[in-house]
C-alpha cells in the first residue's frame, strides 16, 4: 500500500453506519493468521466446502472478499494442507500429516462423504504413462465417484 493512502486511512474520521454505530476501520490479517483461519474452517466443516461456504462460516471471526479466500486456498494446496477437488467444485483440508506426492478421493454420490487415501501403483502408472507421452505432468488428483460402504449397507438394510 502506498504511504499516501496508508496516511489517508489513518487519518480517516470513522464512519457511522445506518444505526449510528461506529465502527474502527478493518485492519488486514496477515497472510499467515488468513491462511490458518482458512485451514480451520477446512477441519472444522469436515466435508468438502466452496469458498462462500468457508466466508460464511468465518462470518462472526472476519470479514473475507472472495479474492481473499481462494489466495489463501491457492497458498494452502501449494503447501499440501488443503486439496481442491474438481468435480464438486469444493476443497478438503488434507487428511495427512505428511503428504507425498498426489492424492486420491473417493467421493460418495450419496452423503457426500470423502476419503483421501494414496494408492501409488495408481499413480506410478499414471505418472508412467505421462513420461511415455512425453506429457509434461502438472498436477494429478484422482477423484472415484460411487457409493461409500455406510451408504451401501443402509440402502441394503432398507
Amino acid at each position: 500500500m502506498r504511504k499516501t493512502a496508508q496516511l489517508c486511512l489513518a487519518n480517516a474520521a470513522p464512519i457511522p453506519d445506518k444505526n449510528g454505530v461506529t465502527k474502527k476501520p478493518v485492519k488486514r490479517r496477515p497472510s499467515g493468521e488468513q491462511d490458518r483461519l482458512i485451514s480451520d474452517a477446512l477441519r472444522d466443516a469436515g466435508r468438502p466446502v466452496s469458498a462462500y461456504e468457508i466466508i460464511d462460516s468465518l462470518r462472526d471471526k472476519a470479514t473475507l472478499a472472495p479474492q481473499t479466500v481462494y489466495r489463501s486456498l491457492d497458498r494452502l494446496i501449494a503447501s499440501g494442507a488443503a486439496h481442491r477437488l474438481e468435480s464438486l467444485n469444493a476443497f478438503v483440508a488434507c487428511s495427512h500429516a505428511i503428504h507425498k506426492g498426489s492424492a486420491v478421493f473417493a467421493i460418495c454420490d450419496r452423503c457426500g462423504g470423502v476419503d483421501e487415501f494414496d494408492e501409488p501403483k495408481a499413480l506410478k502408472a499414471l505418472s508412467d504413462w505421462a513420461a511415455n507421452a512425453r506429457f509434461t505432468l502438472r498436477q494429478m488428483t484422482l477423484e472415484l465417484r460411487g457409493t461409500c460402504a455406510r451408504c451401501t449397507q443402509t440402502s441394503s438394510i432398507a
